[in-house]
């Protein structure tokens, strides 16, 4: 396992320690969760087109519409600075 640090905003940080507290998870797991599902989202021989919802996790998902949880995906990497 690579060990690696990051960055994130305050309101996200708190978002992300009260998911894995609700979920009984360290933060490094919800962290873990989190990037599983985007690497799921985005497979490497698959278009944007092609998009399929992920296999679900074994958690209560928010968002259940397969649209909208991609749209949602998407926006969130469209407001990131390159």
């Amino acid at each position: 396992m690579i060990r690696t640090q990051i960055q994130l905003p305050d309101p996200l940080y708190r978002e992300v320690q009260r998911v894995a507290k609700s979920q009984d998870w360290s933060l490094a797991e919800a962290i873990r969760r989190g990037a599983e599902a985007v690497v799921r989202a985005y497979p490497p021989t698959k278009s944007r087109s092609d998009w399929q919802m992920p296999s679900p996790l074994q958690v209560k998902m928010l968002v259940t519409d397969p649209v909208a949880l991609r749209d949602l995906v998407h926006v969130d990497q469209m407001d990131r600075p390159e």
